[in-house]
């Protein structure tokens, strides 16, 4: 079967390297503080601080942390402290929703270590405890992301009132989007219009347009709606491109390099563009092999198929071209910003990591 092209992916810029670690010694701290007061009281509370101490510190691309900076730099420049700060945040705030999205995809591993409801249902089993063992991963899972969204919150408790309403309103896009993308997969949801409400509310505000917003109201509180909504003609675009780059690398991504097995994405029928391009111009034929989406017994063999299915309908291809597009429009729409080469040279960088990575 013909496989689609690959590519060097671009290399992480300097700029979001030095952010990250700043970024993950308030995580590293922030995990111990809480850790160290909470063993006092029992000590098996020490379990779901090294569950999240595993995924927060265990990789990522800490682009949340990075666009917020950009956000700050596109107005002005904030205390180097604060944005790190709201980095961490951001960033324990999408491992909250890792935490919750692997137990409600049945995902088994996640950048490639066992995922928490699957190691905690299996010591269930290993030591015999009492009730089922699923129920108690489950639990487990969703105790520890919990746990990860209030110490989220903590983080931004001294930040000014807009910039907490604005963090209200992120993290309510993006549970939003996240019920969205549950009922349209039970549904079988296979309409484009669709997918892209999807990526709006689950992946585009919260990975890229608010983490904007949020740097540049740190920088400048009082901050016109106008400039807002020029950041948002900016990071929306680009925001949809990250999270059709992801469904690219659902169906046709290394193993490897995704941390998940190849095929996740069909297995749960995830309402994508690559989907609803390929039902849209599938054969009878090939409209018998798409059915296959969506049901947990799918095998290699069907999913190589259904590959094909993508490859022949050119959803791949165009997919591919709408990334290209949407990138584009983002940073053509800089123009309506007053930035410096040395900031416009950051997004263009950012840019290349969000659509081209790990391709």
């Amino acid at each position: 079967m013909p496989q689609p092209e690959r590519l060097s992916p671009p290399s992480t810029p300097a700029f979001v390297s030095a952010l990250a670690r700043e970024v993950e010694a308030v995580l590293a701290r922030t995990i111990e503080v809480e850790e160290r007061r909470w063993v006092e009281v029992d000590p098996r509370l020490s379990v779901p601080f090294a569950e999240m101490r595993g995924l927060v510190l265990g990789g990522g691309k800490r682009l949340r942390p990075a666009f917020c900076e950009w956000g700050s730099l596109a107005v002005g420049e904030c205390d180097r402290e604060v944005i790190v700060r709201t980095g961490a945040a951001l960033e324990l705030l999408h491992a909250f929703a890792l935490f919750h999205d692997d137990i409600m995809d049945g995902s088994l591993t996640r950048r490639g270590v066992e995922t928490t409801h699957t190691k905690h249902a299996a010591i269930h089993r290993r030591d015999g405890l009492d009730g089922d063992a699923a129920r108690y991963g489950d639990g487990v899972g969703i105790l520890v992301g919990d746990l990860t969204h209030v110490c989220a919150d903590a983080l931004m408790e001294s930040t000014p009132l807009r910039v907490r309403r604005l963090w209200t309103e992120l993290r309510l896009e993006v549970n939003i989007g996240q019920f969205l993308d549950i009922v349209s997969s039970a549904h079988r949801e296979r309409r484009l219009e669709v997918a892209r409400r999807i990526y709006k509310y689950k992946t585009a505000k919260y990975t890229v347009e608010r983490p904007m917003h949020l740097g540049a109201l740190l920088t400048q509180p009082d901050l016109d709606e106008a400039v807002l909504d020029k950041l948002s003609a900016v990071g929306l675009p680009l925001g949809e491109a990250f999270q059709m780059r992801d469904d690219v690398l659902g169906v046709f991504g290394e193993p490897a390099l995704t941390g998940k097995p190849v095929g996740d994405d069909l297995r749960e029928g995830k309402p994508t563009s690559l989907l609803a391009l390929a039902t849209e111009r599938a054969s009878a034929s090939q409209r018998a092999v798409l059915e296959h989406v969506g049901r947990p017994e799918i095998d290699s063999e069907a999913i190589a198929r259904v590959q094909e299915v993508i490859l022949d309908t050119d959803a791949l291809a165009d997919t591919e071209a709408r990334i290209a597009s949407l990138t584009d429009e983002s940073i053509t729409r800089l123009d309506a910003l007053s930035l410096s080469s040395d900031v416009r040279s950051r997004f263009l960088d950012l840019a290349r990591v969000v659509s081209w990575r790990n391709l």
